[in-house]
């Protein structure tokens, strides 16, 4: 099996980027892959790892596709569509029944909610800020839609953090791709993070971006971060030099299920992808592959667009 070289691979997603159309009506939602810590590991460490271990994070390291990628696609959002904040899911915040929505003021904290990972990875920085009437806005949306939903403050832990204490903050799966995305100092722009619906269920974490849907036309950027393949018990399924032929079949069951252009169909074979006979294998739990449910909800009715196609890292914008 051949694949693309990362020349090729980045003159796809920079055709994709630069076909979106410029200040639309509303914001498209994006399901992008956010990668993991090894998109911050120093180059250095790179060279010393080997086998699928070794492959996996060379592919998903800072020198990878993944991390040329976001190195584009952030400044892209920005110059396209100007946004007035930006509201992100993340495969690593869930919730049972209840959303809670980040109001963190001046300043959002870190949630480095790894472990075993390099010293250096508990040193990295981030520095944005929250946004009280965004926040509120939210819950509204959700409230509206019959959705229970609460602000959390930074007084409130919502997890464990690999430096020895429960606490607040964005977790890894936001900031360290926004570090690469938009620079380790983003305070023009605030940020606010939702919790995705801890049933794993397509249809509830469906209505709970559609029930947001509405920021698109205010000005909000929506994003909804996992990736494609996620199987921690098979490190050699993360790059696709060693995954299995099953992972392949299944990342790209998902790229021709988001391209039916009829909007029911579409959403029908996203939903189905649950029954793939690779889907299990590829996401022993589906956490992060329950973003793009929220992604799709959030730009339920318009057009789809692959952004990026790479192997378990696709990138895709809904309601273009």
């Amino acid at each position: 099996m051949t694949f693309p070289s990362l020349e090729q691979a980045q003159a796809g997603w920079r055709k994709a980027l630069d076909a979106l159309p410029t200040s639309p009506p509303k914001i498209p939602a994006f399901f992008f892959a956010h990668g993991s810590p090894s998109l911050a590991f120093n180059e250095s460490l790179l060279g010393t790892l080997t086998g699928p271990v070794g492959e996996m994070r060379r592919y998903l390291g800072p020198t990878g596709p993944l991390a040329t990628f976001l190195k584009d696609f952030g400044p892209d959002l920005l110059k396209k569509y100007n946004p007035k904040g930006i509201v992100v899911f993340s495969a690593h915040w869930e919730t049972q029944g209840e959303r809670l929505v980040t109001d963190y003021g001046d300043e959002n904290p870190l949630l480095m909610d790894y472990y075993g990972f390099p010293a250096e990875l508990y040193d990295l920085k981030f520095k944005s800020r929250g946004d009280a009437a965004l926040s509120q806005r939210i819950v509204e949306l959700y409230k509206q839609a019959g959705e229970r939903a609460r602000t959390t403050p930074k007084t409130e832990a919502r997890g464990e953090d690999g430096r020895g204490f429960e606490g607040p903050g964005l977790d890894h799966g936001v900031f360290v791709p926004f570090r690469i995305m938009f620079g380790e100092v983003f305070t023009d722009i605030p940020i606010v993070q939702v919790s995705i619906d801890s049933s794993m269920s397509p249809e509830k974490n469906w209505a709970l971006g559609k029930a947001i849907a509405r920021l698109r036309e205010e000005g909000i950027l929506i994003l909804s971060g996992g990736l494609t393949i996620h199987n921690l018990r098979d490190r050699a399924s993360f790059a696709p030099t060693t995954a299995r032929q099953i992972y392949h079949e299944f990342d790209k069951a998902i790229l021709d299920a988001v391209t039916i252009s009829e909007a029911l169909a579409r959403k029908e074979a996203m939903i189905n992808l649950r029954k793939h006979s690779g889907f299990r294998t590829a996401h022993p739990r589906e956490e992060h592959f329950i973003p793009v449910y929220v992604a799709g909800g959030a730009g339920e009715g318009g057009n789809v667009v692959v952004i990026s196609q790479t192997y378990g890292t696709a990138t895709i914008a809904f309601g273009v």
